[in-house]
């Protein structure tokens, strides 16, 4: 089974403008050549980095710096990559508020497109995803640290928000997300946490490793990692796959000519039996506010980098026509 992954995919602002509301173009436009890659896989799943809805009033406006909100013609644009699952659990869902991000949930589920890490209370947001394919039957579970107000209670809207440190998840987090997983693991044969985690640039600290391996401890498969603009490196441990950061997959923003956020991946990937064979990597590029299969100085400048990120975590990183590839073993 290939599970399709992408890091964050941002639908407001220039992307919705010049995209996702210009009806003249087809719904497939934004995704560019890498549409064949969505359709190989059985599955596809994206970090939606934006609340998709005509409702609410921004947050906080005179603290948060930027309020994302695309405008329903983005559910036709993830019908077109045929998007699985959206998670939620990110800094923006609730940019305008509980009303928005209600109004996103039910348009997302009248969709049918699954989504995690956000809900109408604590038990919806803490609620696994879970997806029914041909090959079997996985599980997706979705949490950040951002935002902490944001975090869904008893009585009121909003995301799995966890607090972690040096050590991992603290003493009642853990015991929450404990619980989340041992669910996923007794309906589900295969289990993605998804986790928007951590400072928007540079590589894993030591403490966000320690937290990674906490989460596949309790018995997660494969840590898939964002929040981070750029990818980072990708660990192998205890035959299961940290993807630390997958980067960012369409937006908008400005680009830093150094660490080249314009610069990332398509995840692929490859399960059999519950456990991960290989992870493939497919370099990709944001341009005029789509994404594209990368070519020509793109695709070395991303394998050197990800060769260096990966190094330090010895995981060795194997190119075949411009594919990266990662066995697990």
């Amino acid at each position: 089974m290939k599970i399709a992954l992408t890091g964050d995919v941002m639908l407001e602002r220039l992307v919705d403008k010049r995209i996702v509301s210009n009806l003249s173009l087809g719904p497939e436009t934004i995704w560019g050549n890498t549409l064949p890659l969505f359709r190989s896989a059985a599955c596809r799943l994206i970090n939606l980095e934006c609340v998709v809805s005509s409702r609410g009033q921004p947050w906080k406006p005179k603290m948060k710096a930027f309020h994302f909100r695309a405008n329903r013609h983005a559910i036709r644009i993830l019908h077109a990559a045929r998007v699985n699952c959206a998670t939620l659990a990110n800094n923006h869902v609730l940019d305008f508020g509980p009303e928005a991000l209600l109004n996103c949930l039910n348009l997302l589920d009248q969709a049918g497109i699954q989504h995690t890490g956000a809900g109408s209370q604590l038990e919806g947001a803490l609620a696994p995803a879970f997806l029914d394919l041909p090959q079997g039957r996985i599980a997706v579970i979705a949490l950040t640290d951002n935002e902490p107000e944001w975090e869904a209670t008893e009585s009121q809207p909003g995301v799995n928000n966890v607090d972690w440190d040096s050590k991992g998840l603290r003493s009642s987090y853990r015991k929450r997300i404990a619980g989340v997983i041992d669910h996923a693991r007794r309906h589900a044969s295969f289990i993605i946490t998804s986790a928007h985690i951590g400072p928007n640039w540079g590589a894993p600290s030591r403490a966000m490793r320690t937290l990674a391996h906490q989460l596949l401890d309790l018995e997660g498969d494969c840590y898939w990692g964002h929040s981070n603009h750029t990818p980072q490196g990708i660990e192998l441990y205890q035959g299961k796959v940290i993807v630390y950061s997958s980067g960012d997959f369409v937006d908008d923003y400005a680009i830093d000519p150094d660490v080249r956020n314009d610069l990332s991946f398509l995840f692929s990937v490859e399960e059999q039996g519950g456990k991960i064979e290989r992870l493939r990597l497919f370099p990709i590029r944001i341009e005029n506010f789509q994404v594209h299969r990368a070519t020509g100085s793109d695709v070395p400048w991303l394998q050197h980098s990800i060769r260096t990120k990966c190094r330090a975590f010895h995981t060795d990183v194997s190119f075949q026509d411009g594919i990266d590839t990662i066995t697990v073993t």
